[in-house]
């Protein structure tokens, strides 16, 4: 991911929160044939403070990822969307798109199998939870026989990152009057409209403020 500085993400807390609101990663290796990209849950590890995940594939994706074996590259992407030159005014202004983004790249470690099974009930749980009935990966009518078989189709890793790229593009390098007037498109009813885009824009556009001080 090509880096500005002015776009950069450091801030450890920051990359978290991305990556916990945004789980759905696409997985980026090289197969026999050359790229190839899987798609999968990916949490925080809930054991660490740092930028360690966990998650799993499906076998035989483990082998097409070459899983344990080389680089993997995880990608979570953030809110998104369409910025239309007409909002800023009549300036000299070109479309773009606003987005948040986490790269993520190490070796992944193969878990064993009771790691791999806490790995999918921790699955299971961060999204069942928000239900008023859910239903949590050990409860019935699952069974014991059921939830290993399940483990037995599965391969768990965590992944430290050796190497992390985070970027943060939503309009900072426009005056705050524009930055505003982005906000209440994308927070309008228009053609691309995005509250979710414009929600993380104003986070990160009252941060800044706060730090001019």
């Amino acid at each position: 991911m090509r880096q500005n500085p002015s776009f950069a993400m450091t801030d450890i807390t920051e990359l978290r929160r991305v990556i916990a609101q945004n789980p759905w990663a696409t997985a980026v290796a090289t197969g026999d044939d050359g790229l190839v990209a899987s798609h999968y849950p990916v949490l925080l590890d809930p054991d660490r403070d740092d930028l360690t995940v966990v998650g799993h594939v499906g076998k035989p994706d483990d082998q097409v990822l070459r899983l344990g074996q080389q680089e993997l590259l995880l990608i979570f992407q953030g809110p998104n969307g369409y910025i239309s030159p007409s909002w800023y005014g009549d300036v000299r202004a070109v479309p773009t798109w606003n987005y948040t983004a986490v790269h993520l790249a190490g070796v992944p470690e193969i878990v064993d199998t009771q790691a791999n099974l806490k790995v999918l009930d921790d699955l299971v749980t961060h999204f069942e939870r928000k239900l008023p009935q859910p239903r949590m990966m050990w409860q019935a009518p699952n069974t014991e026989e059921f939830v290993t078989a399940l483990e037995a189709g599965t391969v768990g890793f965590r992944l430290t990152p050796t190497r992390v790229s985070a970027k943060r593009k939503l309009s900072q390098n426009k005056p705050d009057s524009i930055v505003e007037t982005v906000i209440a498109e994308l927070e309008g009813a228009g053609e691309y409209a995005n509250p979710v885009l414009a929600a993380e824009m104003r986070r990160a556009h009252e941060a800044r403020l706060a730090h001019r001080g």
